[in-house]
């Protein structure tokens, strides 16, 4: 599989918590305890799903584009319609994906940013290599951590579902983040008490945060990141 390799000077271990779809609770929830932490959050939102309902819960409002964006959080982009990369044609995925950003630009005035994360995490060889030339970086659900080569085709994220029971899990990756000076990008969905199987609750994504900040980490957008500084990307 094509890599777009490039160099992501890491001068301290950093980590980014991002939520896909999204639903109301990852901002009203995460985002406020982002918020009070001074730190931000990148929103991958699937524009055909705005004002719905599902397994996740209320999904995000066009009031919340606007109240994410003003809390400085970063607006990323999920497709229109939540399509699978390996549903259907990549010509069809493509335009999902081109439809997808438009609305989203349409309502935010283009201050959605130009990374994306493959809903599902299915992509194949064509997905990957055709929205290389059209997004600054995609998102996959392929566990591990980033920089300082890092594959801006297919950046690694880990999960964050589940309760407290599962604080150990991310007290792990966070201290292996700090230890080998590396990028540790975080997904979930909904953020509730009685989370999703796609989600967490408000208490292990404040613990993550918390402890994440404890012991050195940045918490920062995946824009945030990015805009520390790269040179141009390399196919390999």
């Amino acid at each position: 599989m094509e890599r777009r390799l490039a160099y992501l000077p890491i001068e301290q271990p950093v980590v980014t918590f991002c939520f896909d779809d999204f639903p109301r609770t990852a901002l009203t929830e995460a985002g406020a305890m982002l918020s009070e932490a001074g730190c931000h959050g990148t929103y991958y939102a699937a524009a055909g799903l705005i004002n719905t309902k599902t397994e996740l819960g209320e999904q995000f409002t066009r009031l919340d584009l606007f109240d994410l964006l003003a809390g400085g959080h970063e607006l990323g982009s999920h497709t229109f319609h939540h399509t699978s990369g390996r549903s259907v044609p990549y010509a069809a995925f493509a335009t999902d994906v081109s439809e997808g950003w438009s609305a989203l630009a349409e309502i935010s005035g283009s201050a959605v940013s130009r990374n994306f994360a493959y809903p599902y995490g299915d992509l194949t060889l064509q997905t990957k290599s055709g929205l290389a030339s059209v997004m600054t970086s995609c998102r996959g659900i392929y566990d591990g951590l980033n920089g300082p080569r890092i594959d801006l085709s297919l950046l690694k994220a880990c999960s964050l579902y589940g309760g407290k029971e599962k604080s150990c899990r991310a007290q792990e990756l966070i201290l292996a983040a700090r230890k080998h000076n590396k990028w540790l990008i975080f997904y979930t969905h909904d953020v509730r008490s009685q989370a999703s199987r796609f989600g967490c609750t408000p208490d292990l994504f404040k613990f993550a945060v918390s402890f994440a900040l404890d012991h050195g980490l940045r918490v920062l957008s995946v824009q945030e990141v990015l805009a520390s500084g790269l040179p141009s990307a390399c196919h390999s």
